[in-house]
């Protein structure tokens, strides 16, 4: 039986960028919509089922980030990869906290995009067997929320910072990080042993032994990677 193919839509105000990557989505198999703006993608939404949004971060009237955090608001929990200019930080951030599966800086090679989409997608079929929390012994992280907490409902303050992480992580549970590929997104390439640092702070958070990490773990050369009860 042939494999239905993968409808992406492109949410993007370049029209030559729109275009392009249209055009090689389509030679990759897919089926590719493409808006020009939040609202046209907002019509497009309503109408027609996505597996993955690809949304430009700088976009008039409403930004990428704002279409985002108006769709996850909806409860709409379709993977979507953020696209920023190279040096948008503060961006990138924001993206995974709000809601994005991955991000891609400005400029891009297409092959890595469409790396990044398979990737997901084949992540999309284990989070859909998947609850969109992640259980710690008698913690519980809300995704879709960002809110972290214990087993009487009350809520326990975490930082933005660990917000993007167990964001990232719990999207992406079993999945290994570079503390490179970590300090990027968190913006930190300068100094990478902070990430090291906010690890340790968000393992006091979840870890009943910080020593002996159980959901938080440390992957011996590789890096780090999360795993849920």
């Amino acid at each position: 039986m042939q494999e239905t193919k993968k409808h992406i839509l492109v949410v993007d105000d370049d029209t030559r960028l729109r275009s392009l990557l249209q055009r090689y989505l389509r030679e990759q198999s897919f089926l590719v919509s493409a808006a020009k703006d939040a609202m046209e993608a907002e019509d497009f939404i309503q109408n027609y089922l996505f597996d993955l949004l690809i949304v430009d971060v700088m976009m008039p009237k409403i930004s990428g980030l704002e279409f985002l955090h108006k769709l996850r608001q909806k409860g709409n929990s379709i993977p979507v990869i953020m696209l920023t200019a190279m040096g948008e930080t503060a961006d990138r951030i924001c993206g995974l906290e709000t809601g994005a599966d991955d991000y891609i800086p400005k400029p891009f090679e297409p092959k890595e995009l469409v790396l990044r989409i398979n990737n997901i997608l084949k992540r999309t079929i284990k989070v859909k067997e998947q609850s969109s929390k992640l259980i710690f012994h008698g913690l519980s992280y809300d995704i879709e929320k960002s809110e972290l907490r214990d087993n009487n409902g009350k809520t326990i303050h975490i930082t933005p910072v660990e917000k993007t992480l167990l964001n990232l992580f719990g999207r992406n549970v079993g999945e290994v990080y570079t503390r490179e590929e970590l300090a990027e997104i968190l913006g930190v390439m300068e100094n990478q042993r902070t990430v090291d640092v906010q690890i340790t702070r968000l393992r006091k958070k979840i870890e009943t032994d910080t020593k002996n990490p159980r959901y938080l773990q440390t992957v011996r050369g590789k890096g780090y990677m999360l795993i849920s009860d």
